[in-house]
């Protein structure tokens, strides 16, 4: 399948309309619409947005008319866009592009408050609403509906799966604030599920939790009962040693991993044979980070075929780098393909984004997609016809 794709959204296809839409995306060289079909809230600034230059969407919806006999106690709410217009059925029926499909399975906050018991929580037994933790029946059982729903119901190319794993706690709500120093041993810590789902599936694996998980607390307790701030490339270390020196931590990120690959390896049979479905495998920089997430790269690329990976990096250097870990960690396993922002805050330059395609290609990536339709500037789009036209 070619892949040269544009990420958007329902709400800016329907106020620009698709017929223009299309025309505009083959334009660029495009052949691909990668449009949310699952997503959680925003504030989104729209450069040429035409009702509006800032859009806030419905909170955790679903952008297609799903089917609520296909999934369990967690059911999708379906966009009070759906009333008047079905953007993801005027997409297939038009038959101008590849149409894939972009679900973001478990970070839902306003199912998370609709569902207690199904969502990460830490040490301290504090929920996180925002995110749905894989280990749960019910969370897991949804993640596999909302997949199998779009590609039964609808004749997409493919799907792409964000937010299988552990959402990080620094990466969750609205507004989060805090009146001290966060850092990476800190947030690592709180970051940790110890729910009671998690809980029973790491002891079963042989790993003590119920003692990781009092040693957490008081670990954590104890530092914000204390005046020290860590510094960031100490808390990093610190963090690093926890993971050494603590053989149920170490486990239990293991745990993590294969419950995600687990849920990734549920989806693919889940899906229709003949969808691609690609996993984005982590809100982190680099996107070797991913194993915090509960994400094992080449794991999840033997369960799918296709990674799908963020390089919202400010260089084509980092690019670069990127892609030859990433390279690395498959050790020849699946298809890389590649997410670009052609603007601030990752290549704000034309000439960075168009050497960032070209590191890209010259490391074998031939299916590149760009972010995001509704918030790109003219210019930078236009940067993506070069880009194109260079590679032509």
């Amino acid at each position: 399948m070619s892949y040269k794709a544009i990420y958007t959204y329902a709400w800016d296809l329907a106020e620009v309309g698709v017929p223009e839409a299309i025309a505009e995306f083959k334009g660029l060289g495009l052949d691909t619409i990668t449009i949310a079909g699952s997503y959680h809230a925003g504030k989104f600034l729209r450069p040429h947005g035409k009702a509006g230059k800032v859009y806030f969407p419905e909170d955790g919806t679903v952008y297609f008319n799903a089917d609520p006999a296909r999934y369990g106690a967690i059911k999708p709410v379906v966009n009070g866009m759906l009333g008047q217009t079905d953007i993801l059925r005027v997409l297939t029926n038009a038959g101008d592009m590849q149409i894939n499909v972009w679900l973001v399975l478990l970070h839902n906050t306003r199912l998370g408050m609709a569902h207690p018991d199904a969502v990460v929580r830490n040490a301290f037994g504090d929920p996180y609403y925002y995110s749905l933790c894989p280990s749960a029946p019910e969370s897991r059982a949804y993640a596999v509906g909302l997949a199998k729903d779009v590609t039964e119901n609808y004749p997409v190319a493919g799907i792409s799966l964000e937010a299988p794993g552990f959402t990080p706690y620094s990466h969750g709500y609205h507004h989060e604030f805090a009146l001290l120093q966060t850092n990476p041993w800190l947030e690592n810590m709180l970051g940790l599920c110890f729910c009671e789902h998690c809980l029973a599936g790491a002891e079963q694996a042989g790993i003590d939790a119920r003692r990781l998980k009092a040693q957490v607390a008081g670990d954590v307790a104890h530092y914000l009962d204390s005046d020290l701030d860590f510094p960031a490339d100490m808390a990093e270390a610190f963090w690093r040693a926890d993971i050494v020196a603590n053989g149920d931590l170490r486990r239990l990120l293991d745990y993590r991993n294969a419950i995600v690959t687990s849920l990734a390896t549920e989806i693919r049979a889940a899906v229709r044979a003949d969808a691609t479905v690609a996993v984005i495998p982590s809100v982190a920089r680099p996107t070797g980070g991913a194993w915090y997430e509960g994400s094992d790269l080449k794991a999840l690329a033997d369960a799918t075929g296709i990674i799908e990976a963020c390089f919202y990096e400010p260089s084509a250097e980092r690019v670069a780098a990127d892609l030859f870990d990433i390279r690395r960690r498959l050790r020849g396993s699946g298809t890389v393909r590649a997410i670009l922002r052609p603007s601030h805050p990752d290549l704000a330059s034309k000439a960075e984004f168009l050497d960032a395609v070209a590191a890209l290609r010259a490391g074998g990536v031939d299916e590149l997609a760009f972010y995001n339709w509704g918030h790109l500037r003219r210019r930078n789009l236009a940067w993506i016809g070069e880009a194109f036209k260079d590679i032509a």
